[in-house]
């Protein structure tokens, strides 16, 4: 059925723009100020959303660190402290910090990496075949 597809292209679609919504400290902090966090459904919603963890629909996120942060949501002490501002700060700062070291050691990794595929520079044979 051509609807079925579209309505479940429309909620993948929906589904895949929330879940790395929840990479933004700053989003789970305008949740959890409002209330989202402490209501049931919303964290049955959180719950059933786990299925992002598989391979299958987890190569279509931009944004994987968000399935670190769904981990953590599903912790009611975790959620309790978003509605702290200075949580969601501290959560933004030590994410800055991972993709500031991640960059600098992937930068490094593909250089020597690079070093080592690069074929060793031979000197040439003393004496050319072709002067003789």
């Amino acid at each position: 059925c051509l609807r079925g597809a579209e309505q479940a292209r429309n909620r993948f679609q929906s589904e895949l723009e929330f879940i790395q919504c929840l990479a933004n400290p700053n989003y789970l902090n305008f949740l959890a100020q409002r209330g989202f966090l402490r209501e049931r459904p919303f964290i049955n919603y959180l719950k059933y959303l786990l299925y992002w963890k598989e391979p299958e629909y987890a190569k279509f996120l931009k944004y994987p660190h968000c399935l670190h942060m769904l981990e953590l949501l599903q912790y009611e002490h975790f959620r309790k402290e978003l509605v702290n501002a200075q949580c969601a700060k501290f959560i933004d700062e030590q994410q800055l910090l991972h993709w500031q070291h991640y960059s600098r050691k992937r930068t490094r990794l593909q250089q020597a990496l690079a070093e080592q595929q690069q074929p060793q520079q031979q000197p040439p044979p003393h004496g050319n075949a072709a002067t003789k």
